[in-house]
């Protein structure tokens, strides 16, 4: 009986496992999906494209501003019960966009799947740490670093054959009984856990987390808006993220429960982890910025062809996640840390290089080492600093893990799109000549291997043998 109730237990887990990748494979396709119906929505609502981009936009801001916080209720309500209510808001959001009237409506229903989303995103790490061996953990990272990779690639020719056969509400509803799966696998297999009964929601920093919200926002919205041009607007808001941010800091020294509390930060795992996994993330959206231009207007590809290519780096991802995390549980998170900065170090400056030489050959090339770089620095960071935090802050530091990849990404779009239209020498970068979208690829991704280069440099000396996350 008891080899059979070991495998019982085993089967159990792994089903558990697996509601926790379906909740990532819904919250990275929510991302990727919407993007390819922009079109279709201006031409549904009869209104203009900057308005419909408001439908992908309130879904990144939502999970922006409320990652830290999912995280930290699921360390104070429990991570299952917390986890329930994301997955049940995130699919009667996807039922509320399907049904949208006006373009607003679905804007609004889109931030409420981001709230939902926000919430798959931060808990789903926590959970895995609870319920995995620590020596699978890295195997269970990797596993959810394939499903995001998935559903990233996934989204946009799932979204494209859904607008084309059923109109663009197909794109929402498909996530409905996804989300109704997942709902009962997790309800069904993820374990119970006791929460403290001294810790509730009367203890619930509500002012920090307004704060950050706030600052969150404020930064999101000055990076985001403008399509690249900084005017009084982005300087406004950059103002408010700041001094939102000095008071939240005032307010965390000062309250007994903080949402954050600061001395985590003293810790040089945590703090390196997170601004290394912010670096990445700049860089892996240079990627998503540049690849386009370069492919269609020096390349001279068709959009169809395109596609394809840049859907090359998230197949990749797909193949590669999964053996990333079982080499990370055999050789250990600072190794293969190392190693996949290097290799993405590596693929970073191959993109400066070869694409312009050998041309879709060199950009294949380039991408083939980069990707499974980011995925085996995702596994080993991941799991690197889940490994050993103290169980009432996993869904706090999954959050902050989760917040410091979107700032990343939000940043990397401003920032690392400004660098190309700069070396491009244009501010028009629809109007750049081939030979100019070149020159911008080269400097762009150089100045991308320098930052994976200084991240390497941070990786060496932020984790001496033995140093752990714990609690602060």
């Amino acid at each position: 009986m008891e080899p059979i109730e070991a495998r019982k237990k085993i089967t159990s887990v792994w089903w558990a496992v697996a509601s926790l990748a379906l909740s990532m494979l819904l919250s990275s396709l929510g991302i990727s999906i919407a993007n390819v119906a922009l079109p279709a929505l201006a031409q549904a609502f009869a209104t203009s494209y900057q308005a419909v981009q408001w439908v992908v936009l309130a879904y990144l801001l939502a999970i922006t501003v409320m990652i830290v916080t999912a995280g930290k209720l699921g360390d104070i309500m429990g991570h299952r019960p917390v986890l329930l209510g994301g997955i049940f808001l995130f699919t009667v959001a996807s039922v509320l966009c399907g049904l949208a009237a006006t373009v607003w409506l679905l804007i609004a229903a889109r931030a409420l799947q981001g709230l939902g989303a926000a919430v798959l995103m931060a808990v789903t790490v926590a959970l895995v740490r609870e319920m995995v061996p620590k020596e699978k953990v890295g195997s269970a990272m990797g596993l959810l670093g394939t499903m995001s990779a998935i559903g990233t690639a996934l989204g946009p020719s799932l979204g494209g054959v859904l607008i084309s056969a059923l109109g663009w509400r197909a794109i929402f509803f498909i996530m409905v009984p996804l989300g109704v799966v997942n709902f009962v696998l997790a309800h069904r297999f993820l374990p119970v856990l006791k929460v403290d009964a001294k810790v509730g929601l009367s203890s619930f920093d509500s002012l920090g987390t307004l704060l950050l919200g706030v600052a969150l926002a404020a930064y999101a919205l000055a990076m985001t808006v403008g399509a690249g041009h900084f005017d009084r607007f982005n300087l406004v808001m950059v103002l408010v993220a700041v001094l939102a941010a000095g008071l939240f800091v005032v307010v965390e020294a000062k309250v007994t429960s903080p949402l954050i509390r600061l001395a985590a930060f003293r810790n040089t795992v945590l703090s390196a982890s997170l601004v290394m996994n912010a670096f990445v993330a700049t860089v892996m959206m240079a990627t998503l910025i540049v690849g386009p231009f370069f492919l269609s207007r020096t390349l001279g590809f068709n959009p169809a062809l395109v596609g394809l290519t840049m859907s090359i780096g998230p197949i990749i991802s797909t193949l590669s996640g999964i053996p990333s995390g079982r080499i990370v549980d055999q050789l250990g998170a600072k190794v293969i840390l190392i190693f996949g900065l290097i290799a993405m170090a590596v693929g970073s400056f191959a993109l400066s290089i070869l694409p312009p030489m050998f041309g879709i050959a060199g950009y294949i090339a380039a991408i083939a080492i980069l990707t499974p770089g980011y995925q085996l620095f995702q596994a080993a960071n991941n799991t690197g600093v889940m490994m050993d935090v103290a169980s009432d802050q996993r869904g706090l530091i999954s959050g902050m893990l989760s917040l410091s990849r979107n700032l990343g990404l939000i940043t990397g779009a401003s920032v690392m799109g400004a660098v190309f239209a700069f070396a491009s020498g244009t501010s028009d970068i629809a109007a750049a000549a081939p030979e100019d979208i070149g020159s911008g690829m080269q400097s762009t991704f150089a100045v991308a291997g320098v930052l994976i280069v200084l991240t390497l440099v941070i990786a060496i000396a932020s984790r001496p043998a033995g140093t752990k996350i714990v609690s602060a």
